[in-house]
């Protein structure tokens, strides 16, 4: 069997399940700088340490940002993807006001919707590589 990075045990078994997320700003508004972004990594990483998966990679633009995701079989992904946004959005408005101007209607940092890939398919060096040339944001 050849060898898979990040190979992972549970109590019952043993996985490697990984899971690129993308998530985009409301309205793609351009509102993220490097600050933000460093801020963000800070608080999905504690986000994936309380579903006892672990965030791999992160890196982001302006407006969306990508996340490499290590996850245990017992976690939906869709209740990953709604405590890594609620938590974020909450977290990041509290802290940096400015961020609030940008959604005074709506009170939401991120848009309904979101990128979910399994990651079996492109080896993970690739996605990781990916991820790590994002242009980001002074």
């Amino acid at each position: 069997m050849a060898e898979l990075e990040g190979i992972r045990t549970g109590r019952h078994c043993v996985f490697a399940m990984h899971v690129h997320l993308v998530f985009v700003t409301k309205f793609r508004h351009k509102v993220f700088s490097d600050r933000h972004l460093s801020r963000m990594e800070e608080i999905m990483r504690a986000v994936c340490t309380d579903f006892e998966a672990e965030l791999i990679e992160f890196n982001g633009d302006n407006n969306h940002v990508h996340l490499l995701v290590n996850y245990p079989p017992k976690v939906a992904v869709a209740r990953l993807v709604n405590s890594l946004k609620g938590v974020s959005s909450r977290r990041l408005r509290q802290e940096f006001p400015d961020l609030i101007r940008h959604y005074y209607q709506t009170n939401k940092l991120w848009s309904g919707s979101y990128f979910a890939g399994s990651v079996s398919g492109a080896p993970l060096s690739v996605v990781r590589h990916y991820i790590e040339q994002q242009n980001r944001p002074a």
